[in-house]
């Protein structure tokens, strides 16, 4: 992708709602606002979902009970480039519904 293209998919995806999966399995999602040349990444009106805990997974097991992500909001966030490893557009503009950055 030619750095025109890129510039041009950046803005289209504006204001969009952005799934971005980190190296620490956490999962941030919100309202993209911009980005830098390092590929940090801010959000807002953004929440953290966490997969639950080994020891949870655990005890649900045995009793075949699905165990849910923990989530909490956070509101206006970077998310530091260096740690993202997939990104994904919730409202996607025409012409792409997924980056993947790794």
């Amino acid at each position: 992708m030619d750095n025109h293209a890129a510039v041009e998919y950046l803005q289209a995806i504006l204001e969009k709602r952005l799934r971005l999966h980190t190296t620490d399995t956490r999962i941030f999602v919100g309202e993209f606002k911009c980005t830098d040349n390092e590929r940090n990444v801010i959000l807002s009106q953004a929440y953290e979902y966490r997969p639950p805990s080994y020891n949870e997974a655990d005890v649900a097991a045995p009793l075949s009970l699905t165990v849910a992500n923990t989530s909490r909001f956070l509101g206006l966030i970077v998310v530091p480039g260096q740690h993202i490893t997939k990104i994904e557009v919730e409202d996607p503009p025409t012409n792409s519904i997924s980056e993947d950055t790794s």
